[in-house]
């Protein structure tokens, strides 16, 4: 009865408002066991406090890479500076991998699946600036819901085998080790996705919006480390020996919103992108 108990759990989860799913608050934020299952309760609305999905790498401030924004926005538009994320503080991509970097970097905004509103994939749904909640039973598979998009992915409780498809999210497995979930996601693969002007694509999963990437050959190892009631301590290794010379892994924590009606607001972004992917077939109208 285990995929009966997550859709209970996903029904309890989200309510219905005006025929759209809203994620309801999360209940009790403070009132929560510790433990569920004997292990630790993740249940919750997070969110990061860091510059990563602005690039990985440390970085300092710059301009916005689209002229006409600055010229637009003046200094609302800029890229704020970041520490970065990634332990040892370089990506290790190797030569052949370069040119693909090379080609999203010379595509920026117009390219990412961010700004067009396709689903983020692993790991960069956690740590783009929105929060995101985890729905976690007892001896079940865990849900976790992204508020961009109403991006969501379950971590499949058992062990690691080979996913029939490649999807936007990819699939994840899930296992305990001790207190840590550790979550494996495989086939991360968008397919062929529309760029602005009609042009089509072979996509691979952004990482950023400084057009860091990964593929569908690469394989994504979360762990997610309980604190305290209110701090998960989380990294992500990614290893792809077709595009990196060695494993690599980015760090940071993420910090449960503890407003007393915390909940995930509903941000549909395809009316935003519309513009940008379809702009051309209104010109001369």
């Amino acid at each position: 009865m285990k995929r009966l108990s997550i859709l209970a759990a996903t029904a309890a989860a989200f309510v219905m408002a005006g025929g759209t799913a809203v994620l309801a608050p999360a209940a009790a934020q403070t009132a929560q066991p510790a433990n569920i299952g004997g292990k630790p309760n993740l249940n919750g609305i997070w969110q990061t406090l860091n510059n990563a999905n602005d690039d990985l790498e440390p970085h300092s401030a710059k301009p916005n890479p689209l002229p006409e924004a600055g010229r637009a926005l003046g200094a609302l538009s800029a890229i704020q500076p970041g520490l970065g994320v990634v332990e040892g503080g370089k990506i290790p991509y190797k030569p052949e991998a370069l040119e693909r970097l090379n080609h999203n970097r010379a595509n920026l905004v117009k390219h990412d699946p961010e700004a067009a509103c396709y689903l983020p994939g692993v790991p960069r749904a956690t740590y783009m600036p929105y929060p995101f909640q985890i729905v976690q039973g007892e001896n079940d598979d865990i849900l976790m819901v992204y508020e961009y998009a109403t991006a969501n992915r379950v971590i499949e409780m058992r062990d690691v085998e080979v996913p029939p498809i490649d999807t936007w999210m990819g699939t994840s497995y899930g296992k305990w080790d001790g207190n840590t979930l550790v979550v494996t996601t495989l086939a991360l693969g968008p397919g062929d996705v529309k760029l602005p002007g009609g042009e089509m694509e072979e996509g691979v999963t952004w990482l950023d919006r400084a057009g860091n990437y990964l593929s569908n050959t690469s394989t994504v190892t979360e762990r997610f480390t309980k604190v305290n009631d209110n701090l998960i301590q989380y990294s992500a290794t990614i290893e792809d020996p077709q595009l990196y010379t060695k494993p690599w892994t980015i760090s940071m924590p993420l910090y449960r919103r503890m407003e007393p009606n915390a909940q995930l607001l509903e941000f549909r972004c395809v009316p935003f992108s519309e513009p940008m992917l379809y702009g051309d077939l209104l010109e001369g109208q």
